[in-house]
């Protein structure tokens, strides 16, 4: 099984496809997995890496508290590690912070940048979710776990299909590499100090925000937030979706994500 080595971290990650590089980041909780409704369509047009971050599926767990910033230079190990001069990058959620780093880290090296359903700075309110949230979740069994994220990420809407609901929950249960507590709390805990708003305007590369319409985890203000202080942003949202819009919505959101990147792409075919 492939791994990147780099930062102190042994980071999982697989490849699909051919073209520009496409380097993909997922959000709090979530492996690369996570992708899989996106990866197949993606790799048709680009290069597509998808890893784990540290703390979740086959990477590595830390033994101490980290930022954001140590995850984006993980991310950046990835790349080093497949010898990626340049690359397009999207990220969800806790990966759409993440991404913000690597961007600000190594601008010259971050082709187009994609931010959904993330947000440009957490506060006290973040602060005191990730405190009542770890607190919850160390006492929760691993159906619990499930159930509460679902319900945190997925919209009313789509709980109306319950073969939907009942097949995703299903999938995750069943994840052979099921995040550890300790895992899920590090990562909620950095999350909750990620603060890009006083230097992401400084970006120049092209960005494009994704927001979701019913997202209760990440408000679609914050993706208006996010859009506003990025000179030239782009903002999309996708209409009657929750934050797991990769899941709820595939195939708008896979359209949405694709368009932006071959128009910024030199060699990608046409959506």
């Amino acid at each position: 099984m492939p791994h990147a080595e780099g930062n102190g971290q042994r980071l999982y990650y697989e490849e699909h496809g051919s073209g520009e590089p496409l380097l993909l980041i997922m959000g709090l909780g979530a492996d690369q997995l996570s992708w899989a409704l996106q990866v197949p369509v993606w790799s048709k047009h680009f290069r597509t890496i998808a890893f784990d971050n540290r703390d979740v599926g086959q990477s590595t767990y830390a033994d101490g508290p980290y930022d954001v910033a140590d995850m984006a230079a993980d991310a950046l190990a990835v790349a080093d590690s497949l010898e990626l001069d340049s690359f397009h990058l999207v990220g969800a959620s806790l990966g759409g912070a993440i991404a913000q780093e690597v961007a600000l880290a190594a601008p010259d090296r971050v082709r187009t940048l994609t931010l959904c359903v993330s947000w440009a700075a957490s506060g006290p309110w973040a602060v005191h979710l990730s405190r009542t949230w770890s607190a919850s979740v160390r006492r929760q069994s691993r159906e619990e776990r499930v159930d509460d994220l679902m319900l945190r990420c997925l919209s009313e809407r789509f709980y109306e299909n319950p073969d939907q609901v009942q097949f995703v929950r299903d999938t995750m249960l069943e994840n052979p590499h099921f995040q550890d507590v300790d895992g899920f709390v590090r990562q909620l805990d950095a999350s909750s100090r990620h603060d890009t708003r006083d230097r992401v305007g400084s970006l120049s590369m092209p960005v494009h925000v994704i927001g979701a319409e019913y997202d209760v985890l990440v408000p679609v203000w914050k993706s208006r937030e996010l859009a506003e202080l990025i000179p030239d942003a782009r903002l999309t949202v996708l209409a009657g979706t929750g934050h797991g819009v990769q899941i709820e919505q595939p195939e708008q959101f896979n359209a949405a994500v694709l368009d932006f990147l071959v128009a910024h792409s030199k060699t990608a075919a046409p959506a």
